[in-house]
């Protein structure tokens, strides 16, 4: 058998598809996001501005998040030194637990090496120690939550996005004694809307299950205190269990799940994907820390993301370019190709600075590939200006109609 071949098959149809990944060679800025500079195919380093960012709010740049990082690593060094039961528990990660808990007003809290690793492992060990559980999973839900739910063996049912009809129709249907488990997202980054928390909280009341939210593209982006959309719709209390990760608004790296003691306690105690895996670093737990704390008290992050977001999708409006319609922080631009995505992307970077990655299958379905711009409190007006110029200047080039 010729496996070389095999590979290179592979690797060969995803390029014919016009949907093989190329990783950027950059570094940011310290300090000057969303500066950075791009090694790819030229002579030194070339300044460009990064558009595609999940360090919404530029919170891995914050000095706050900086020092807390530097004063650990002298304190304590580099690694955590083992798995949470053998000596890679730390004080920071139990002030980190203890602050994300009270984030959702949950009584405790559990951290996990990514937001992946935490929706896995405990959507997987949750049904697996519920007998018969049935699932019922938002049609378009995070790839880790569909292998968590794949992986704990139990029936899954797949209602179709934000459809409470068809949620409540699949919930009568299952018989009353079976525990039933409902898991969905309150922003979906791909499109930018948001769940229907409460009423998903409703349906849950009436046929008794429990309800586990994935919050990571909302954590410290909405709520008073950062505590995402749950917090917004004043609902997190009705929520059974809030996942969330350190990567994106935080600026650091982690993942978590925060809801009541025995929970916390049994995936702790059962979870694969928790007690067989290093611990965070201490100095990452103390970034995340600083930053958490730091969200809980400062709004100014928040509402200047919104405000960028906000004008970034008018102009693009009035430019006549295809932005989707969107109700968070998120602005998606419909290009409805992978080759032409792709070719969008490489010139904006070659020709004007400009790093956008394109968005395609199997991260949204075949048809709806996309550019997908995140501007954060420090993308000012007139970057905004200039990308949407360059964009109109693209589409005239590739000669793509343009919105009505």
């Amino acid at each position: 058998m010729d496996y070389q071949r095999i590979f290179a098959d592979a690797i060969d149809r995803l390029h014919e598809e016009g949907r093989y990944r190329v990783f950027i060679d950059i570094l940011r800025n310290k300090g000057a996001f969303p500066n950075a500079r791009c090694f790819a195919g030229h002579n030194g380093p070339k300044p460009i501005t990064v558009w595609c960012s999940n360090d919404y709010l530029a919170m891995g740049q914050h000095p706050k998040v900086i020092a807390a990082m530097e004063e650990a690593l002298h304190d304590v060094g580099a690694g955590s030194g083992g798995t949470r039961n053998i000596s890679g528990n730390s004080h920071y990660h139990i002030q980190l637990e203890a602050e994300l808990a009270d984030l959702h007003g949950k009584e405790a809290a559990l951290l996990f090496t990514s937001g992946y690793v935490s929706n896995e492992a405990t959507l997987s060990t949750l049904a697996k120690l519920l007998p018969g559980c049935i699932v019922f999973s938002d049609s378009l839900n995070h790839a880790s939550m569909i292998a968590g739910i794949k992986n704990s063996g139990c029936e899954k049912q797949v209602f179709r996005h934000n459809d409470l009809e068809h949620l409540e129709e699949l919930l009568a249907a299952a018989p009353e004694d079976s525990p039933k488990l409902i898991a969905f997202e309150s922003v979906y980054s791909m499109d930018g809307d948001v769940a229907p928390i409460a009423a998903i909280c409703d349906l849950a009341d009436k046929y008794r299950a429990l309800t586990y939210l994935d919050e990571v593209h909302a954590v410290g982006m909405y709520g008073a205190h950062g505590g995402g959309i749950s917090e917004r719709d004043q609902v997190a209390h009705r929520v059974d269990i809030i996942e969330g990760t350190l990567a994106k608004a935080i600026g650091v790296m982690g993942g978590y799940i925060a809801a009541g003691k025995n929970v916390i306690d049994v995936i702790r105690s059962y979870a694969p994907g928790f007690i067989f895996t290093t611990s965070l670093s201490p100095v990452l737990v103390a970034g995340a820390l600083a930053s958490v704390r730091h969200l809980k008290e400062s709004s100014s992050e928040r509402e200047g993301q919104q405000a960028s977001a906000a004008l970034l999708k008018r102009l693009f409006a009035e430019a006549g370019l295809p932005v989707m319609p969107s109700e968070t922080h998120i602005v998606p631009l419909m290009v409805g190709d992978p080759v032409k995505a792709k070719r969008i992307s490489d010139i904006l970077l070659a020709e004007y600075g400009v790093y956008v990655q394109p968005i395609n299958y199997p991260t949204v379905p075949r048809g709806t590939e996309r550019l997908r711009f995140t501007p954060g409190p420090a993308h000012d007006e007139a970057m905004m200006r200039e990308l949407t110029t360059a964009l109109v200047e693209i589409w005239d080039r590739l000669e793509m109609r343009q919105a009505a």
